[in-house]
């Protein structure tokens, strides 16, 4: 075992969740090696012809990487170990939500203007489970966001990308949204919490409601705080000066304001800490790849280990 491969553990863990071959494309190279090759890329950010032998042809690896990214593979597995430290009581609840700047390389730029080919569901997709949730769809929410649908934003820098997350109180990522960088992190509020969902061991609905939200500043305004009301959600987000100012100026008319606990607050660091974790991955802390979905599976890849081995 190399270093950052899947302990005999951690592969027993993800083992059960992985695709199956529908026997009609040929047999599939043993998983444990590919997702093995795709961990040391994400971990390391070397390009993919670089790869070492050891995890075999390259360019099966990419596949392996860009299929699973568009058809909502690594989403699965990440809930599906979600679900187990939930149910184990693991998942402390009480959540933050912050977004991060990420630098674009040069070879993030340059991709089609138009989506990749669809795949079939016959000889080309992972195996059963592919019509689950199509990832035309997943494509189709990056084309919402502009810059041709692949998250790339201009700024003085160049190109920039930002990752939209939450976390829980062990500093784990729960949901992950990537847009272009000049994104205001307001705007993706309600998409970041609307896409935990934590599946139960056995019979029930996903959990996809946190105890308690901490949040800086620039999530302070109207709509995001009148969202957590109407979901009942406890929330600690600290209130702008301006808005401050103008609710003072109409006297009883402004109403009262927010509640604000300091100590709760002060636990907001735990999704800089998850933040630092995810980009300790060189290819999550830089993006090298032009498909927004692609490095969306990417960063999706970095915060399943950080559950594994947390």
């Amino acid at each position: 075992m190399g270093r950052g491969d899947l302990t005999d553990a951690e592969w027993e863990r993800l083992r059960p969740f992985l695709p199956v071959s529908n026997r009609r494309c040929g047999r599939w190279r043993d998983h444990r090696q590919v997702i093995d090759g795709i961990l040391h890329r994400v971990r390391t950010g070397v390009q993919w012809r670089d790869l070492p032998e050891r995890f075999g042809p390259w360019k099966t690896v990419y596949e392996r990487h860009r299929l699973w990214s568009a058809d909502g593979t690594w989403e699965r597995l990440l809930q599906h170990v979600q679900a187990e430290a939930d149910a184990a009581g693991e998942v402390d609840w009480d959540i933050s939500v912050d977004s991060t700047i990420v630098r674009a390389h040069q070879h993030a730029a340059g991709a089609r203007t138009y989506p990749p080919p669809a795949l079939s569901s016959k000889g080309d997709g992972p195996g059963e489970h592919q019509d689950e949730t199509p990832w035309q769809s997943l494509v189709a929410r990056l084309v919402e966001v502009g810059a041709g649908g692949e998250g790339l934003g201009r700024s003085r820098g160049g190109f920039t990308s930002k990752v939209h997350l939450s976390a829980d109180g062990c500093c784990r990522p729960l949901s992950l949204i990537v847009t272009p960088g000049q994104r205001a992190d307001c705007t993706q509020f309600i998409a970041v919490l609307e896409k935990i969902r934590v599946p139960r061991i056995g019979r029930g609905r996903p959990r996809k409601k946190p105890d308690s939200l901490a949040a800086d500043k620039a999530y302070s305004n109207s709509p995001c705080r009148d969202f957590l009301r109407r979901r009942g959600i406890r929330h600690t987000i600290p209130e702008k000066t301006d808005s401050q100012a103008a609710r003072l100026r109409k006297g009883s008319r402004g109403g009262r304001p927010p509640g604000f606990d300091e100590d709760r607050y002060k636990k907001r660091n735990t999704v800089e800490r998850a933040i630092n974790k995810l980009k300790n991955s060189r290819a999550v802390a830089t993006r090298y790849d032009k498909r927004g979905y692609v490095y969306l599976g990417t960063v999706t890849a970095a915060a399943l280990v950080i559950w594994l081995r947390t």
